[in-house]
């Protein structure tokens, strides 16, 4: 049989499917969530979350110093409020000895060269799990895009590298720019969560920090699943007023979001390989219906295949190791 072309010549042997390969998976990629707590030499382990902990600041310290001993260079900051702390006003999201504001400080004195990302919305402050100030049965805007900015400064002031808002608010990433500027930091960088959905796979994290909605949902402020347009506007408007870098929330079912994003923007596009990505992976694994190594590097990869210059990811410790 004659053929003039034969693609699988490039598929032949590890060592030829090495040498042509397209997307490689470096520590450089990852950008690693931590959930903080109150209290000393505490590990908790999040039950929806396997092998994944919510750790004392102490604690917290000590792995920070490890992920950049294995070349992790940056991480992404979330705390667990205390119920009595929580209030509709996200006061002690401002408060400058909250434990948020003393984490930053903590890592930033103990791994200087860590890049420490901060996250912005007061879901962990509120006394009703949502994302933004409410007024009845509204989650109200302008107001809360106010506290916003001021939580900013506050991480800013603190040491944060990068401050990442997450709630979806409308003309936060300007408001948040302004502010920075306003007080001098004009280093202080942005990475906005420009296309989140309103998903059923944030349901662990929520275990993670207590933070589940009180009442009604979110699909007020994150975007609408079905909708790829919406997430390019959204997008490059934030890039116009202000951010840095832009991520897609979720990654896995919106893979092609990522791509959207990618080809629209001119700056980093980093995607949350999220919580219920996470947990999925870790229960089939489990059930031995997958090899959970190698599920984790298929993952990853066609996650930066789409177009993701960073991910936000659990399995960013397991991701180096496999990778070396």
């Amino acid at each position: 049989m004659y053929l003039q072309r034969r693609n699988r010549i490039l598929r032949q042997s590890q060592a030829v499917r090495s040498l042509i390969s397209e997307t490689h998976l470096t520590p450089n990629d990852f950008i690693i969530p931590l959930f903080i707590d109150e209290g000393e030499n505490l590990r908790t382990e999040i039950p929806s979350m396997p092998g994944y902990y919510r750790n004392s600041l102490d604690v917290t310290v000590k792995e920070a110093k490890e992920l950049r001993s294995m070349g992790l260079k940056s991480v992404l900051l979330f705390i667990k409020c205390k119920d009595e702390l929580k209030d509709n006003k996200g006061a002690e999201a401002l408060n400058p000895n909250g434990l948020m504001q003393r984490s930053i400080k903590a890592i930033k004195d103990a791994v200087p060269e860590m890049i420490v990302m901060t996250d912005i919305a007061l879901d962990p402050f509120s006394s009703y799990g949502h994302d933004g100030i409410v007024d009845g049965d509204q989650i109200v805007n302008d107001a809360t895009v106010d506290v916003l900015a001021q939580m900013s400064v506050s991480h800013a002031q603190a040491g944060a590298d990068f401050v990442a808002p997450s709630d979806m608010m409308d003309g936060r990433i300007g408001a948040i720019r302004k502010a920075l500027e306003a007080n001098g930091f004009t280093k202080t960088g942005i990475m906005s969560y420009s296309a989140k959905y309103a998903s059923c796979f944030y349901g662990p994290f929520r275990d993670a920090l207590d933070s589940a909605p009180g009442f009604g949902d979110k699909k007020t402020y994150q975007m609408d699943y079905s909708n790829r347009i919406e997430a390019i506007k959204e997008t490059i408007m934030d890039v116009e007023e202000g951010a840095d870098i832009v991520m897609v929330k979720p990654a896995l079912a919106y893979l092609d979001i990522i791509r959207e994003v990618k080809n629209a923007v001119h700056v980093p596009v980093s995607a949350y390989n999220i919580s219920g990505e996470y947990a999925m992976i870790k229960a089939a694994a489990k059930m031995g219906w997958l090899d959970e190594d190698k599920a984790i590097l298929e993952t990853l990869t066609a996650i930066k295949r789409a177009g993701a210059d960073l991910i936000a990811t659990y399995f960013a410790k397991d991701a180096v190791r496999l990778i070396e």
